[in-house]
């Protein structure tokens, strides 16, 4: 069984890995707060690793995770077209998901994982709390 049609190949190439309207929304907010950070950086000596927004100095790693290739539990949706395909696809993503969220906190890291839906000001405070306490308790 092909896993993709020829469409969905050529939708699956032109989708966005990075810069998708929820990351850029969420890095303006925190930009305008003052915080600085890396943008798709890889942040664990393993392919495929790679954080949306990274606070070197504070070790914090954000992840804005995409409803669909991520299985969001509110929003994800489950095609029909080759159903056992995506599934198997969007749980190995929510694996890798798990595996990496255990890797950086092993290493010390804070994770936060946002939803594309999600509120971008509430994630923005809520990144900005975590990387302010873990530099000033850095910094004691």
């Amino acid at each position: 069984m092909k896993a993709l049609t020829e469409a969905t190949s050529v939708r699956m190439s032109q989708t966005k890995q990075r810069d998708t309207s929820a990351e850029m929304k969420l890095r303006r907010i925190l930009h305008a707060k003052g915080l600085r950070y890396r943008v798709d950086k890889s942040v664990l000596n393993h392919p495929r690793r790679r954080a949306d927004l990274v606070f070197r100095k504070a070790r914090v790693a954000v992840f804005v995770d995409g409803c669909f290739w991520h299985g969001c539990p509110e929003h994800g949706t489950w095609p029909k077209h080759n159903a056992t395909f995506w599934a198997d696809k969007i749980r190995t993503n929510r694996s890798r998901d798990a595996d990496t969220n255990d890797r950086l906190t092993a290493e010390g890291w804070a994770v936060v994982r946002v939803w594309e839906h999600e509120d971008p000001e509430n994630a923005a405070s809520q990144i900005e709390q975590i990387v302010r306490k873990r530099i000033d308790h850095q910094s004691r």
